[in-house]
């Protein structure tokens, strides 16, 4: 089955502005996902990575993207295809929270 990576947009305002029983489901929606097998987590503080023609490690912390809003957290969801995976994100709590959630299709190597 094809899997997709979620990336989950949001800050506490939107989320502190979105109905408190919109967000229970939400949440119940994250909860419903996970036993169904998907991985998800909170996002981290990010480390950059180079080794520009494999002379030397450089490392920076902090995101290489920037965006309006911080990046809240990711998954990696199977789905029949990308109309399921975004029916899967669609109530999840950054797409109802007023942030975003990207998908990517991941091509597995």
């Amino acid at each position: 089955m094809p899997k997709y990576i979620a990336i989950g947009y949001g800050d506490r305002a939107g989320y502190d502005r979105t109905p408190e029983d919109i967000r229970h489901a939400a949440h119940d929606h994250d909860a419903w996902l996970k036993r169904r097998g998907v991985t998800m987590g909170i996002a981290g503080t990010p480390v950059q990575v180079r080794n520009p023609e494999g002379l030397g490690v450089q490392t920076e912390t902090g995101p290489y993207l920037s965006s309006d809003l911080p990046i809240a957290g990711f998954s990696i969801v199977e789905a029949g295809d990308i109309e399921e995976a975004i029916a899967l994100a669609s109530t999840t709590p950054c797409a109802v929270a007023h942030g975003v959630v990207e998908i990517w299709p991941l091509n597995e190597l």
